[in-house]
């Protein structure tokens, strides 16, 4: 009886473990996901949305106009200009948040305006969701 109880534990904790290590997006073909689950991050802080995306973001650009959001891209910037690269891994993911976004451009490393980087998702955690739209470059190809 005592192996049957510590193996239901040791079970339950392993599928508990198991559910929260999954992200929602585990390659940039998941993103439209994120549409899909979207209120799931409504008026969440933006670090709740991030935390579910496992491929790395390269970059963003940053709208700073009412609305305010973000413009991330899976691929890095020379890829995008060249347009070189897998075309299912173009998919763009605009996030928008309530709070205008205190983003310097001039401030930003010189060449590397567009790159997004740890500080920023750690700067920028706290901004609250409040619209998800995904466009896949791919499909109007």
């Amino acid at each position: 009886m005592k192996n049957t109880v510590k193996i239901f534990v040791m079970l339950l904790i392993l599928i508990n473990y198991s559910c929260k290590a999954q992200q929602m997006v585990q390659t940039v073909k998941d993103v439209p996901l994120l549409k899909t689950n979207e209120q799931q991050f409504i008026n969440k802080p933006l670090k709740n949305l991030l935390k579910e995306i496992k491929p790395e973001i390269k970059t963003a650009t940053v709208i700073n106009d009412n609305p305010f959001y973000f413009f991330f891209k899976f691929t890095p910037l020379q890829q995008q200009q060249k347009d070189e690269g897998r075309p299912e891994d173009r998919v763009s993911l605009y996030v928008y948040v309530k709070e205008p976004i205190d983003w310097k451009w001039e401030r930003r490393p010189k060449g590397k305006e567009l790159d997004w980087t740890k500080e920023d998702a750690e700067k920028y955690d706290n901004l609250t969701v409040i619209r998800i739209k995904v466009i896949n470059s791919h499909v109007n190809k």
